[in-house]
């Protein structure tokens, strides 16, 4: 099992390699620092175990997206929600989420309260999203480690105003919680 964990991280920390080649060199020099804190913290993340021995978070790497990944920890008993509908890329879900930086500063949020959800088309999320949800259930509550390259590369992301928002080379978690699959479209 520790053999396969490592072979994830090293896929995605090559990934990490392969993109950077292709970042603008400016961000790449100005962020150096907040890229290693970022890649240091997903690597820890990705050992972090349980009380038991074993490995809080799962990796998750898709056949269809074989140089990518996230880590997942279920907070739910999964037994119990595997017969319920799982999201595809084409579906729209709804959801509740929490979304924080590595260093736990919060960015964005569904808020609280029963009706604070929104939906979305997985088709149109970051990639660390879309591996997320098609790995869940409805019903399904979890945190997930998405690491830079799946989330907002070396851009980062600005708000409507124009100010930045998530730096680039961020790390992101997750707390998301699949409500429903508001649209479940066959391919």
């Amino acid at each position: 099992m520790k053999k396969l964990i490592f072979s994830v991280l090293a896929a995605i920390l090559v990934n990490i390699s392969f993109t950077a080649c292709n970042d603008d060199d400016q961000n790449w020099n100005e962020y150096e620092q907040w890229r290693a804190d970022n890649t240091a913290w997903v690597t820890q993340q990705s050992a972090r175990l349980n009380p038991d021995g074993s490995l809080y978070y799962v990796p998750v790497q898709p056949d269809w997206y074989p140089k990518s990944g996230v880590l997942i920890h279920y907070f739910n008993d999964r037994e119990l929600t595997k017969n319920n509908l799982q999201p595809m890329l084409t579906s729209k879900v709804t959801v509740k989420y929490h979304g924080r930086l590595y260093n736990d500063a919060c960015f964005d949020s569904t808020g609280v309260g029963a009706d604070s959800v929104r939906t979305f088309a997985v088709s149109g999320l970051i990639d660390g999203w879309k591996l997320a949800l098609t790995d869940m259930r409805v019903g399904d509550t979890c945190e997930v480690i998405i690491p830079y390259v799946q989330g907002y590369g070396y851009n980062g992301s600005t708000s409507s105003s124009g100010s930045l928002t998530i730096p680039p080379y961020s790390a992101l978690r997750f707390n998301i919680g699949l409500k429903e699959v508001a649209a479940y479209e066959v391919p």
